[in-house]
């Protein structure tokens, strides 16, 4: 078990080294996040997920440029952003895992009426999940990709802002 002292320290450290109030902060070179690509062992079970449970609408599916056979699909997460996919046949990928350096989870807001609604859909669909401070649920995809929606606000974290 981590030494929770010396892990608040460090934060304190950091924070004080590192964060700079928010006038202050230079502006980002960022636009924000164009995609996240994930892997899809099967497209239409992948489509059927996001677009049929979520409500996340297939914005286009096309080929992979750098792999002749594979798609590359696209599905609307709001505010300008896009989840992706690939899927690559005939690759043994194996299952997914998190590993250090990996993909932990992707967090997407949703309104907290949407949220509500959202939840009550993966209750009837069977889908194992786990509820967080009443705003966040965390479940996995049909890949094993760790998916959390929250009803905090964007740049909101549990009633903290964090941008």
């Amino acid at each position: 078990m981590p030494n929770t002292e010396h892990a608040a320290a460090e934060r304190d450290r950091l924070r004080a080294r590192y964060l700079r109030p928010a006038g202050q902060r230079p502006a980002s070179t960022a636009r924000g996040l164009h995609h996240t690509a994930l892997l899809s062992a099967d497209v239409e079970t992948t489509i059927r997920f996001y677009q049929d449970l979520l409500e996340f609408p297939l914005t286009e599916l096309i080929e992979n440029r750098d792999y002749p056979g594979s798609s590359h699909f696209f599905f609307d997460i709001g505010n300008g952003n896009l989840l992706a996919f690939f899927d690559f046949p005939g690759l043994d990928l194996g299952p997914y895992a998190e590993v250090l350096g990996g993909l932990h989870h992707i967090a997407i807001s949703v309104e907290p009426g949407q949220w509500h609604r959202l939840v009550a859909k993966l209750d009837q669909a069977g889908i194992e999940h786990e509820t967080h401070s009443k705003v966040s649920v965390y479940f996995r995809d049909p890949d094993g990709a760790r998916i959390e929606l929250i009803s905090d606000p964007l740049g909101e974290m549990y009633g903290d802002t964090v941008l």
